[in-house]
């Protein structure tokens, strides 16, 4: 049995919820969803410019999980630029 997930804070709730490539139609997309979760570690590193240890404390996790899920974070935006597939931001 795993651990129950802790509630991590995001201080973020986006008003946009979707990226696209420009000129191909959404049916013609592949969709890489990226968590709101995800984005507050992408904000809080790249807009903020926290480092790990303040960034983790933000969302109340410890650094290892923070730079997992940063980690993620990066991996599906570099999947949707390189692929040309949609983002849409989604709650978990």
């Amino acid at each position: 049995m795993s651990r129950p997930r802790l509630c991590r804070k995001i201080n973020f709730n986006p008003d946009i919820t979707y990226f696209k490539p420009q000129g191909v139609p959404m049916r013609e997309l592949e969709i890489v969803e990226l968590t709101t979760e995800e984005m507050e570690a992408y904000r809080l590193r790249y807009i903020n410019d926290l480092e790990q240890k303040e960034a983790a404390e933000k969302m109340h996790t410890s650094q290892s999980t923070y730079q997992r899920i940063l980690h993620s974070a990066y991996k599906k935006i570099a999947d949707a630029l390189i692929n040309g597939k949609a983002i849409k931001i989604i709650k978990k």
